[in-house]
């Protein structure tokens, strides 16, 4: 059994065509039905049925492509672990961060590439649910993100520090004066938030349900700049944390409440090597919690 073998098979049980698989693969499809057919043979048993020009997963091929993904990822492991030896200042970083972090974590991003410029980074913005989603799928190496929830045995969870949850007004607004404001005169007020599947808004809503409190939503946006121009009209408020602010035409005012302080965190996969690019970023992002 082969490396390349169990990676022909998990793409042709991603796409279930072997003709797309082919393609994305860069070999030609009778290459790619041998290789699948002499894992077939080792193993005794079919993965796929074959209908005409069509293909579903048998149950022991779905079965088997855990444990596929499994070998592939440890054998990923050994190798970065291998390069990670020779030369710290070469390979990449993929980091996936919620949006109200997005600020404060750039100022991090400058000083480390400028640091390690020949470490390649790449960046996903996202809600905490999609961010989750693709860390179990090892699409990135570790995630910046509001956690308070169960934690789950297979991730490595490491709090970073709190961050007020603010009111965000208009300048100019007549709430702009206040040093804090209730749960209950949020909900009163005409109300534009992140999009429904961000953790500040579950947050919220939970906020809000525990006080028996229907907070007034009128929109629902997944672009935290948008929702600073609606509120600077005045006519509107968001809901942020602290570290989201940091535009002048816009105050952010403390909610009372000793709930009203969010964990971020540093997420990653338990099991998974940790690369020592990865360990210089967190060395950077813990002088966050200082």
């Amino acid at each position: 059994m082969e490396l390349r073998q169990l990676k022909y098979f998990l793409k042709a049980k991603e796409l279930l065509n072997f003709t797309e698989a082919a393609r994305a693969l860069n070999i030609s499809q009778s290459t790619l039905s041998q290789q699948i057919k002499q894992l077939e043979d080792e193993l005794s048993v079919p993965l796929f049925n074959r209908i005409g020009k069509r293909i579903t997963l048998t149950e022991a091929g779905n079965l088997f492509g855990e444990y596929a993904l499994q070998s592939i990822n440890r054998a990923d492991a050994g190798l970065l672990l291998l390069q990670d030896l020779k030369n710290l200042n070469t390979g990449n970083v993929t980091i996936g961060v919620i949006y109200s972090m997005r600020i404060l974590f750039a100022k991090i991003l400058v000083q480390f590439a400028s640091q390690y410029p020949n470490i390649k980074i790449q960046i996903v913005f996202g809600t905490t649910k999609d961010l989750l989603e693709r860390l179990n799928l090892h699409h990135f190496d570790f995630i910046l993100t509001f956690h308070e929830e169960s934690r789950e045995p297979h991730l490595k969870y490491q709090p970073l520090f709190k961050a007020n949850m603010v009111l965000v007004t208009a300048k100019n607004s007549s709430l702009a004066q206040k040093t804090n404001i209730s749960l209950q005169e949020v909900a009163e007020l005409p109300l534009a938030l992140p999009f429904s599947g961000s953790s500040t808004i579950q947050f919220f809503e939970e906020s809000f349900g525990q006080k028996n409190l229907v907070p007034n939503i009128c929109m629902e946006i997944n672009d935290i700049p948008t929702l600073f121009e609606i509120v600077k009209t005045g006519h509107w408020h968001t809901i942020l944390s602290d570290t989201s602010v940091n535009d002048p035409d816009v105050v952010g005012i403390p909610i009372d409440g000793k709930n009203m302080r969010r964990t971020i965190m540093i997420i990653s996969l338990r099991e998974a090597y940790e690369k020592k690019a990865v360990k210089k970023f967190y060395d950077m992002l813990s002088f966050l919690s200082q």
